[in-house]
């Protein structure tokens, strides 16, 4: 939105087999930003032949926008921002092909094959790269780790929040202690929630409150082992929704995730004024700090539970461990991030070409 304001046109497409309802009012909300258009279309996370027709049908779309600027996000994005520049570029129309890798790739183990071939694949694409954006240094480091330095230009610019989310999000008087938001699936921890809730509860010696906001897979799983575990009623589950909206009904934020890499939650629940306890993984202590005592032992119940504990016993946690808010805000703002942005992109297009992405 921040580049559409600025007089830019811009366009999306992306998958359309992911999200629900609540993605698609997400959409709605910002196509009238998107002078350009937004498609989805059936874009599966594993490689495999409907990816030649997704490409297809990409290429068409995207040749009739002629656009300036291709910005491919994760590993799919990025094959399809750059193989589609590359076959522009060979019919002599100029465009800039970049790329933001984030985790998705990032995640394999290079020592089996699947990984090798993977990081391979990040590689040779390096030929049809003019720029990378990684989000964080976890990932620009990750990548240096296990594909190697890139060959081509590379940026860290770090995600940013709009404005308008800067403003505090109050709780409400009957507020629960901690609140899970994200997909409901193991990598992002939901079960290790439950786990420390619980062993909170026992550290505390006494019954506490909790809320799990959220859509996956796996939400199932999650429900029985709230009922096994006697917390059904102690910790509500309520359909995916805005965080600012769900921030309102907890004080605490709590993000277990096995692994990240920059997650939009931990900057949106900052930006609110909300207390964050999280996992030590991917970028999240490039926002609170890498010795917060905030940032719990990844994959670790007991470690987030003591945590969990601190902050419920003592009334100034908070104000000593969080990021103190005005310097927060010049490093994570959507305006930071836009102008970053915005002088690469010129930089790699001449100024009376941009416009396009």
């Amino acid at each position: 939105m921040a580049h559409a304001r600025a007089g830019h046109e811009v366009g999306i497409l992306c998958d359309s087999t992911t999200g629900g309802n609540f993605e698609d009012a997400l959409f709605d909300e910002i196509r009238p930003y998107l002078s350009l258009g937004l498609m989805r279309l059936p874009i599966q996370r594993s490689v495999g032949p409907g990816d030649l027709a997704a490409l297809w049908r990409s290429f068409k779309e995207i040749r009739s926008l002629r656009p300036d600027i291709l910005h491919g996000h994760g590993a799919k994005g990025g094959g399809v921002a750059r193989i589609i520049g590359s076959a522009l570029r060979v019919n002599r129309y100029c465009v800039a092909r970049i790329y933001s890798p984030h985790g998705g790739s990032l995640h394999y183990d290079g020592s089996r094959i699947t990984g090798k071939m993977v990081f391979l694949a990040e590689r040779l694409q390096e030929f049809l790269t003019d720029a990378m954006v990684f989000v964080c240094d976890f990932e620009r480091d990750t990548y240096n780790a296990k594909v190697g330095r890139p060959r081509v230009r590379s940026e860290r610019i770090y995600n940013g929040i709009d404005e308008r989310d800067f403003e505090t999000v109050y709780a409400r008087p009957d507020a629960v202690d901690f609140l899970y938001i994200g997909m409901l699936r193991d990598l992002k921890g939901p079960d290790l929630f439950i786990d420390a809730f619980a062993r909170t509860e026992r550290l505390i010696g006494r019954p506490l409150s909790a809320m799990m906001v959220g859509d996956g897979p796996q939400k199932d799983d999650y429900e029985k082992m709230m009922l096994e575990r006697g917390l059904g009623r102690r910790i509500e589950m309520l359909p995916a929704m805005k965080a600012r909206d769900a921030f309102v009904f907890a004080r605490n934020v709590v993000v277990p995730s096995r692994a990240e890499s920059m997650p939009y939650i931990v900057l949106e629940a900052l930006a609110a004024r909300k207390p964050v306890i999280a996992a030590r993984v991917g970028g999240i202590p490039e926002v609170l700090g890498t010795e917060n005592a905030a940032l719990a032992t990844p994959d670790d119940a007991v470690s987030l539970a003591e945590i969990m504990a601190a902050a419920i016993n003592d009334p100034g946690w908070a104000q000593r461990v969080m990021p103190e808010a005005h310097s927060f805000k010049e490093r994570f703002s959507t305006s930071t991030m836009a102008a970053t942005m915005l002088q690469l992109y010129r930089q790699l297009v001449p100024e009376s070409a941009a416009g396009k992405t």
